[in-house]
């Protein structure tokens, strides 16, 4: 039995992070929400979402489909597996899942097919800045999942580990650093590394094949996705994979998509001086956003970089392949393929960004492919617009 992920109008909402893939790709905890799913239902997966993303990411011949913005836990894979063909599983005016035939968009689902409401919470995601709130809640859910019944691989004893709530893969190692687990669970994926004199506090996960540089210091409610190198000082932010942050300077209340590179001794606030309700760029809105927040740091959109020294202000947005450098703190919203800073931007060229994306690629031994060329692409024309340059 396979499973498809579907797109609701949460993938508006999360742009620029979702201009490079469906909704269930985001990676919160350990894992994305569509691996979330595999796991507990132990099947296959594909995607139901934008037409030109649907190359990239397939859909498979499936019956049940699920929201790809909806996390699972236990109760809510008890009421999905329960549901019999015909039927749609809701919470209000949000589908949750439903198995129907030849039914592919989810408000037909929930006109068409007989309702079953779900009356306990949930956590979905429809914000920005839901990732790393929501991080913590699903590190610790990913990390119950994936550790099951397993039993850990032995670090070094040059380490100091407070607590036992600690979980080593195969060809993890770590030397001279301390891992605090007293507030959270602390899991270190396959061939991963954490260099000497680091200091880590749960709940914390460093996915395969990623590294922590010397001397980090790293708080909690973080993850670092795979093939990536950080250092400096992180709070609460979530790296989705083959990114940078290799220098010191602070990221925290963060997410930082794929491919993105941060230079040395950049730094981004997250609390505003008159510790006022933090507001967002919404593409929904083209306009800024309450968040509720007095905590909120940085979004970085897939392909985005910044030179070293780079100050991001309180609830900066950086669209998809953004590039910015100079003196001085850019605007809150920097577009998608803009280049540029405080000083003003002008257009990246899209012939520019691609020789720079297949050298990046080249660096982690990948190739970007036409299918990813043909993505950018077509995100460069669509975001034309915010580019008032």
């Amino acid at each position: 039995m396979a499973i498809n992920l579907f797109d609701d109008k949460s993938w508006f909402t999360l742009r620029p992070l979702t201009f490079t893939r469906p909704v269930a790709d985001l990676r919160l905890g350990i894992l994305t929400i569509a691996e979330k799913w595999s796991h507990h239902l132990q099947t296959d997966f594909g995607f139901h979402t934008q037409a030109y993303l649907q190359t990239k990411f397939k859909a498979k011949d499936a019956t049940l489909l699920i929201n790809g913005s909806v996390c699972p836990d236990e109760e809510l894979i008890e009421a999905v597996t329960a549901l019999h063909e015909g039927q749609v599983l809701h919470a209000a005016d949000i589908v949750i899942a439903y198995r129907g035939n030849g039914i592919n968009d989810y408000h037909e689902a929930l006109s068409k097919l007989e309702r079953v409401a779900y009356l306990s919470g949930f956590v979905k995601i429809d914000y920005p800045e839901q990732i790393f709130g929501c991080n913590d809640v699903e590190l610790k859910k990913d990390f119950a999942l994936l550790t099951k019944n397993r039993t850990s691989a032995k670090l070094s004893n040059t380490n100091t580990i407070l607590g036992d709530h600690i979980f080593v893969e195969e060809g993890a190692v770590a030397e001279c650093s301390t891992f605090n687990t007293l507030q959270g669970p602390v899991y270190l994926g396959k061939n991963s590394e954490v260099w000497e004199g680091c200091h880590i506090r749960g709940s914390f996960a460093l996915c395969h094949d990623s590294q922590v540089k010397m001397g980090a210091k790293i708080y909690g409610k973080t993850t670092i996705g795979p093939f990536s190198r950080v250092g400096g000082e992180i709070n609460n932010a979530v790296i989705w994979g083959y990114s940078s942050k290799g220098h010191e300077g602070y990221l925290g209340n963060a997410v930082m998509g794929q491919w993105c590179n941060i230079g040395a001794d950049s730094n981004n606030s997250n609390l505003k001086n008159n510790y006022a309700e933090v507001r967002l760029w919404d593409y929904e809105k083209e306009s800024f956003r309450k968040t509720g927040l007095q905590f909120c740091g940085l979004i970085l959109a897939d392909h985005a970089k910044c030179a070293i020294n780079t100050m991001f202000n309180t609830g900066t947005v950086v669209g998809v392949s953004a590039n910015v450098f100079g003196a001085g703190f850019p605007r809150n919203f920097v577009p998608d393929f803009a280049w540029g800073g405080a000083h003003g931007f002008d257009i990246y060229t899209l012939d520019k960004m691609l020789q720079t994306a297949a050298l990046v690629y080249e660096r982690r031994n990948t190739k970007l492919d036409e299918v990813e060329r043909d993505i950018i692409a077509h995100i460069f024309e669509t975001t034309k617009p915010y580019r008032h340059f």
